[in-house]
C-alpha cells in the first residue's frame, strides 16, 4: 500500500519527519511531499507557487529517514494532494495522511486547518485519510498566522520535548482501522503531549462547538485591522474531542468531505428566475 504523507507545517517540521519514519517503519510504501513554507489555516485551499508556469518542487532528505522519498512543494496542502493523485511524485497514493500537526485541530475549527483539509481532498477523491495533531502548544503562542492553531517557532526546539513520537505510533496503529471502513472516510486524530504511559486511552468523540482559541480585534485604525488569539471561553461540551483531549485522552472523529444536505427542503417554484412582464 502506498502512503502519501503531507502537513501544513511544512516539510522542515518535526512532526511530519517522526510521522515518515513510523509509517515506513512498519513496511508501508511512503512518499512525503509537503510546502516548502508555513501553510497553517490554509484548509483545502488550492494554491501555489508558479513561476513560468511551473509549480516549484525540490527533493528533501528527512532527518533519520534517508530511504524515504521527500518533496518541498511551493503549494498548499490540498493542492500537494491533487499533485500526488495526478502522479507528481510517484504512483498515485491509496491513503493519505497528514501530520503531526503542531497544536490540535479539534472542534468546528477544524473547518480551517491545512491538516485537515489534505485529508478531506483525499476523501472527496474517493481516498481514505488519517490528520493527526499533537496537543503541544497553548493559545498564548498563537499569532494572527496561525488560523486558528497555535504556531511556535519549535524549529528552534530540541524536537525531544515534544513526544511526536506517541502522535506517531497511534496514527500507525489507527491505519488497519481506517482501512476497515468506507472509501472516502477521514480520521481526524488528536494526541496529549504526553509519553504513550502517560495516555489514558482512545475515545472517539464528536466535534466541539468550538476550537482551542478564538480570535479577537486588537486594534483597528486607517487602513488596518489587528487582531489577538486567545483561549475559548466556553465550557468544554462533555463527550466532545476537547473535553477529551483536557482529560489526557487521545481522540480521533470519523469526518467526510462537505456533501449534499438532504433534510432541507427547498421551493424552487417560489423563487423567480427571470420575470416574463420583460
Amino acid at each position: 500500500m502506498r502512503i502519501l504523507i503531507t502537513n501544513d507545517d511544512g516539510i522542515e517540521a518535526p512532526g511530519i519527519r517522526w510521522l515518515a519514519r513510523a509509517v515506513a517503519h512498519e513496511g508501508y510504501d511512503v512518499v512525503v511531499a509537503a510546502p516548502l513554507s508555513e501553510s497553517s489555516g490554509s484548509s483545502a485551499a488550492m494554491t501555489a507557487v508558479v513561476q513560468e508556469g511551473k509549480i516549484m518542487s525540490e527533493p528533501r532528505e528527512l532527518t533519520g529517514g534517508k530511504h524515504i522519498p521527500a518533496y518541498g512543494v511551493a503549494a498548499s496542502p490540498a493542492y500537494i494532494v491533487l499533485l500526488a493523485l495526478r502522479e507528481a511524485f510517484g504512483p498515485p497514493p491509496d491513503l493519505v495522511l497528514s501530520g503531526i500537526n503542531r497544536g490540535a485541530n479539534a472542534g468546528a475549527a477544524v473547518v480551517h486547518s491545512g491538516t485537515v483539509g489534505a485529508t478531506l481532498t483525499a476523501s472527496h477523491a474517493g481516498l481514505r485519510g488519517l490528520a493527526v495533531s499533537l496537543d503541544v502548544l497553548t493559545p498564548a503562542a498563537a499569532s494572527a498566522e496561525s488560523g486558528g492553531a497555535a504556531i511556535a517557532a519549535l524549529d528552534r526546539i530540541d524536537d525531544e520535548q515534544h513526544h511526536w513520537g506517541s502522535g506517531a505510533d497511534l496514527a500507525v496503529r489507527m491505519i488497519p482501522s481506517l482501512l476497515h471502513t468506507p472509501p472516502g472516510t477521514v480520521f481526524n486524530l488528536n494526541v496529549p503531549d504526553l509519553h504513550v504511559d502517560g495516555i489514558r486511552g482512545l475515545r472517539q468523540a464528536h466535534l466541539a462547538r468550538f476550537g482551542q482559541v478564538q480570535m479577537s480585534i486588537a486594534e483597528a485604525g486607517e487602513g488596518f485591522v489587528r487582531t489577538a488569539v486567545q483561549a475559548a471561553e466556553e465550557e468544554l461540551e462533555p463527550g466532545s474531542d476537547l473535553a477529551a483531549l483536557a482529560e489526557n485522552f487521545a481522540v480521533v472523529t470519523p469526518i467526510r468531505a462537505p456533501h449534499e444536505d438532504t433534510d432541507i427542503r427547498i421551493n424552487v417554484d417560489a423563487v423567480r428566475v427571470h420575470d416574463p412582464s420583460l
